[in-house]
């Protein structure tokens, strides 16, 4: 069905800005590579089976307009925004895309209605039915605590923050609100997105999402703050102990005080001082650091070194006050705790890049990455457009293998999407379908029942 053309910038559409921006051809990515790839590698049917949830079936319960009401958008490589693309097959989705080619798909809610018929309707008579509870974490909102690059740049000394902030979010949704089907998919580029898909998710109102955001909320002050993160209360709140004693504090020492030299030039050090409220102990590290009188071996990491010293001043047993024992964990906080977009969270009507899609400015594969195994991704080693191509023209890394997908090195990614989150979800869906028609069966022949005996 056709789609709306949207203008840049139109107000009722909200996808990532970052993504919004004149597509220009890369190494690794051109219009002719783009359409053998949507021709030969990409997964219709599992996207497909995806959005679907298990609504594709013959069961009664079935609901035969889901996936005809979800929204599908797509960004054409002459800056073209197509809105409210629908479609009521696999075959008329993978002919669309393969006709319009487009350099990125976005997807959007399920609808009450055919969003692509809303004009039919009365103005508020089409809205957002159901949506997956999503995130997005953009490696550029790092800037102030990332040395090695900035913007769009990402390199393997930056991207574990993105691996620290997949570990504590993903444990959060599964273990403080127990939602099971979780896929973390590379942007492309410079960040991650999540899609949290049970149907419990699927199914919060903009009010529940909010408040799922600001569960998370941690870092909060503006980039003109020298304090970017305050933990607040007698005690932290036990999500935050966890994340902190589990995966931060350890990051942050063993990791991130060498990889980023944080304390390694006056500028740098500075910033952290700012966020100690003592002046006496600010003036004391400061002069320790700037007369270079270090306690610790010549050879141990300035870095490291300072860090303990910041940390024996605070931690010491004659600073009483909390606010400064706390200063410890804020510091860490701020330079490592996950910093979500949350806007995206909050509202069912925002757009989100479809896994699988190729980003136009690397040419990199939208590859879904494994949550627990996670410290091992590498982005700069996923599937791009080029490999992809070399590959197809040379027979394939695994000539044996039964398609041409699977004989490339995208046929891995999509096997792990199956295996590891399309299978358990449709399973799922089917059992909750089936449970729930069973159960609504149930009710109405103990009515039926009820009226009978009524009646005599």
């Amino acid at each position: 069905m056709p789609g709306d053309k949207v203008a840049k910038g139109s107000d009722d559409m909200m996808i990532d800005e970052h993504e919004q921006k004149q597509v220009n051809a890369v190494d690794g990515f051109n219009s002719q590579y783009l359409k053998i790839y949507y021709g030969k590698l990409f997964p219709y049917e599992e996207i497909f089976k995806w959005m679907s949830y298990a609504n594709d079936g013959k069961h009664p319960a079935c609901d035969q307009s889901y996936f005809g009401r979800r929204e599908f958008s797509f960004t054409l490589d002459n800056d073209v925004y197509l809105r409210y693309k629908t479609f009521i097959s696999v075959s008329e989705l993978e002919n669309s895309i393969k006709e319009k080619c487009p350099v990125k798909i976005d997807i959007g809610p399920v609808y009450n209605i055919d969003p692509a018929k809303r004009h039919s309707y009365a103005q508020n008579g089409c809205y957002p039915e159901e949506r997956e509870l999503i995130f997005d974490i953009d490696m550029s909102d790092y800037d102030d605590v990332r040395y090695c690059c900035s913007g769009a740049d990402v390199c393997l000394e930056c991207w574990p923050l993105m691996t620290i902030a997949i570990k504590v979010i993903d444990t959060a949704l599964r273990e403080d609100f127990g939602f099971s089907h979780i896929l973390w998919v590379y942007s492309g580029r410079r960040g991650v997105h999540c899609w949290v898909c049970d149907g419990k998710a699927r199914r919060l109102t903009n009010e529940l999402r909010t408040a799922i955001a600001d569960y998370f909320r941690v870092y909060k002050a503006n980039e003109n703050s020298h304090k970017k993160v305050s933990l607040m209360g007698p005690a932290l709140h036990p999500f935050l102990v966890r994340s902190y004693t589990e995966v931060l504090k350890d990051f942050f020492e063993k990791k991130l005080l060498s990889s980023q030299k944080i304390f390694s030039t006056e500028e740098r050090y500075e910033k952290i001082l700012d966020m100690i409220p003592d002046e006496s102990i600010t003036s004391e590290l400061r002069g320790k650091w700037q007369e270079n009188r270090r306690t610790s071996s010549a050879k141990e990491d300035i870095n490291v070194a300072r860090w303990e010293q910041l940390k024996h001043l605070l931690q010491s047993g004659k600073q009483k006050m909390q606010g400064l024992r706390r200063c410890v964990e804020e510091i860490v906080f701020s330079y490592t705790y996950p910093r979500l977009d949350m806007e995206v969270s909050k509202h069912m009507n925002h757009l989100l890049k479809a896994p699988f899609c190729v980003h136009p400015k690397t040419g990199r594969v939208c590859v879904p990455i494994d949550p627990k195994r996670c410290e091992e991704f590498d982005p700069t080693g996923v599937p791009t457009l080029s490999t992809l191509f070399e590959e197809l023209n040379n027979g394939g890394l695994r000539p044996e293998a039964d398609n041409e997908r699977d004989r490339t090195s995208l046929g891995k990614s999509i096997r792990f999407f199956q295996s590891s989150f399309l299978e358990p979800l449709v399973k799922s869906c089917k059992e909750e379908m089936i449970s729930s028609y069973n159960a609504k069966l149930q009710q109405s022949k103990l009515q039926q029942s009820k009226n009978v005996l009524a009646a005599i």
